[in-house]
């Protein structure tokens, strides 16, 4: 909830800060970085309970900060230190872990099934609070504050939801005392995990021009949507994607997981073209719909392959390395992103992050086709 209210807001609230779309841009490209130095510094060593207790206390430093202080510099770099997401998904080095630990609570029969759901939970959140991105300024109104000042609250509450998570990670699963102190690090799945890797890499670069603060900013330049129209845009499309990671298993139970995540993200990579070519924003508005039925039925399928490709004692490093590549690569973009719509409200960043997102998908059915899975999904 709280990502996806942000993710919605990030960009107004940084417009009112004074900040122009090529310094927004900059700062979602520091968010993601941060997020990939935190993963590949914490995630490979650090146990998940410890780490996810960790990532929790970040949220709460990290939404004071943006709450109360006015200067975007020092915001710039708290955005880099913590975990705001400015995508409406998880980036953080949370991900990693909770992907780790849901991978061990599984078994080869249902693992898909449990990230369905695991993403269907996250996808609904998310919709919730991205629906809630108008409340803020009404509040304020009858409140008679300033449209800042009533922004001010979508941070207060990161604040809180990263304090009541942190209470619901609680003291995590008793260590067996003869695991490792540290997850292992990868041996024989690595040749495998890098050419994941250089993929996820691909897609996550292109996904960096079209984040939800990205889109938000160029359907509020280029078509006049006001927050209240972004935050209903933004839930109806994240509860379609909520409701459409439910088919991945039964689709992958029939065609296998690689052709799951490329047959249905490829025609999704479509549609996001055809919304920046729109004429209109209602126009624009029916194509991203169309394309949130589809876009997410990937990730699933994704988090399913990769830990059943790799050894199951390297799973936790596994989850790490290639998803720091997202945050990593997706930190690349953004602010190519903000310098195109500084110049142009023409859907650019849309287009070209379609073409790449495209590539990957061919990439990967070329490549990883062939790759046997672990029976069952």
């Amino acid at each position: 909830m709280a990502d996806g209210l942000v993710a919605t807001t990030l960009a107004t609230f940084l417009k009112l800060r004074g900040a122009d779309p090529q310094q927004i841009g900059l700062m979602i490209t520091a968010t993601l970085l941060g997020s990939a130095f935190m993963t590949v510094v914490f995630g490979p060593r650090v146990r998940p309970p410890v780490l996810l207790r960790i990532g929790a206390a970040a949220m709460v430093v990290t939404g004071i900060a943006f709450a109360w202080v006015p200067w975007l510099l020092v915001l710039g770099l708290v955005a880099a230190i913590g975990p705001l997401n400015p995508s409406g998904g998880d980036v953080s080095p949370l991900l990693p872990a909770e992907q780790a630990l849901l991978a061990e609570a599984s078994t080869p029969a249902n693992r898909t099934t449990m990230f369905a759901r695991y993403n269907l939970v996250a996808f609904a959140s998310a919709a919730i609070g991205s629906g809630l991105a108008g409340l803020p300024e009404r509040i304020g109104r009858a409140f008679d504050w300033s449209r800042l000042a009533s922004l001010r609250m979508v941070f207060v509450f990161y604040a809180v939801a990263g304090l009541v998570a942190g209470l619901l990670y609680g003291p995590g699963a008793p260590r067996d005392p003869s695991s490792p102190k540290r997850p292992p690090k990868l041996d024989k799945s690595r040749r495998v995990v890098q050419r994941l890797t250089v993929l996820f890499a691909i897609d996550s670069a292109g996904g960096g021009l079209v984040g939800q603060a990205i889109v938000a900013l160029w359907l509020s330049d280029r078509h006049h949507f006001s927050l209240g129209k972004l935050g209903l845009l933004f839930l109806f499309t994240q509860l379609l994607s909520a409701t459409s990671a439910l088919s991945a298993p039964r689709i992958a139970a029939r065609i296998g997981l690689v052709r799951t995540m490329v047959f249905t993200h490829l025609p999704a990579n479509f549609l996001l073209i055809g919304a920046a070519l729109a004429p209109n924003g209602p126009t624009a508005v029916a194509f991203l719909l169309a394309r949130a039925l589809l876009s997410q039925l990937d990730v699933p399928a994704r988090q399913s392959y990769v830990m059943s490709v790799v050894e199951p004692a390297e799973r936790a490093a596994a989850a790490a390395y290639t998803n720091v590549a997202r945050p990593l690569a997706g930190a690349t973009t953004p602010a190519i992103a903000g310098w195109l719509l500084k110049h142009s409200n023409f859907g650019w960043p849309l287009i070209i992050g379609g073409v790449m997102k495209a590539i990957y998908d061919l990439l990967l059915l070329a490549g990883f086709r062939h790759l046997r899975e672990t029976p069952g999904v």
